[in-house]
């Protein structure tokens, strides 16, 4: 059974361009199967004993998954993960199960994005230089990412990627490798080249072309947990709400977006969405800024 999920894992990696953040949570949802599976039959488990497994030991899984307490949302990428297992199993040594196919994964209410306010995202800039004020250095660096998420609607993890090679020159479109590493041009902003460059001027290592652009106070490059506390910091130095994160800023890039009148499609392209669902989202996000202007301001709505 190893060999078959490393096999697996192998395959999510090297052909299929998953991340490895991704294919390690597909890893432990095989696994944590696997070990139920043992469970259930009270006998060890090969990989064609997966080709015996019925709805009811799979329906009996879910029970217990349910009774851990774990999430509707974590459920079913488990359930993903089993289909994309057994997928691969039938391709590679025939090992097939159509009882997976039975089964409907548990609906996963979809919660619409917030958005920061630009005012509080404005106050970041002379928070970041009250609370890094002994580190002039890492305030630049603060900011240019704020910046970067907030003004190209970029992940941490693309911003982070970033080298010097790829901001070298002022072009004037950043080349973005997201998730499954698909390619995408996103525009950058006078302001947003403005922040990085102040950054770069002053940081005091890592400046060669293939060094990452963003480095922690000891010279290595910066992790996303930094990234996010930098934001933790900021949230709890201005008093914002708990949906202030390092995402949020991607989801006010979006709806300002889309506010001004993009559509949904070239929206889908800057994001770099592979599902234009995933966009609509930021439409909802929008209709429900509608719904709270119309509910407050028409003569209508109050008599009602």
């Amino acid at each position: 059974m190893k060999n078959a999920i490393a096999d697996f894992i192998t395959y999510l990696t090297d052909v299929r361009n998953y991340s490895q953040h991704t294919a390690v949570a597909y890893e432990n949802d095989i696994w944590d199967f696997v070990a139920f599976y043992k469970k259930f039959t009270s006998n060890d488990v090969l990989p064609d004993d997966l080709a015996r497994v019925d709805t009811l030991c799979l329906r009996s899984f879910l029970a217990d998954r349910q009774r851990r307490g774990l999430a509707h949302k974590s459920t079913a990428r488990t359930l993903s993960s089993l289909r994309g297992f057994y997928k691969f199993l039938a391709k590679t040594r025939g090992i097939k199960n159509d009882a997976i196919g039975l089964i409907s994964s548990p609906k996963v209410p979809r919660k619409l994005s917030k958005a920061i306010s630009p005012i509080d995202v404005e106050n970041m800039h002379d928070a970041i230089r009250e609370i890094d004020s002994k580190n002039p250095w890492i305030a630049k660096r603060d900011w240019a990412l704020v910046m970067l998420l907030f003004g190209c609607g970029l992940r941490i993890s693309e911003a982070l990627s970033l080298k010097n090679s790829d901001v070298s020159g002022r072009v004037d479109v950043l080349r973005i490798v997201g998730k499954g590493k698909k390619e995408r041009l996103v525009p950058v902003l006078p302001a947003v080249w403005s922040a990085i460059e102040e950054y770069i001027n002053v940081r005091p290592f890592g400046n060669a072309p293939d060094d990452e652009l963003f480095r922690s106070v000891r010279g290595l490059p910066m992790s996303a947990r930094m990234a996010e506390k930098v934001v933790e910091q900021l949230r709890c130095y201005l008093q914002l709400p708990d949906y202030v994160t390092p995402h949020a800023l991607r989801h006010t890039f979006a709806t300002a977006l889309l506010s001004g009148g993009a559509d949904l499609r070239s929206l889908q392209e800057l994001l770099g969405h592979s599902s234009l669902s995933t966009t609509q989202l930021y439409t909802r996000v929008n209709m429900a800024e509608i719904s709270n202007i119309y509910a407050s301001a028409h003569p209508r709505a109050k008599r009602d």
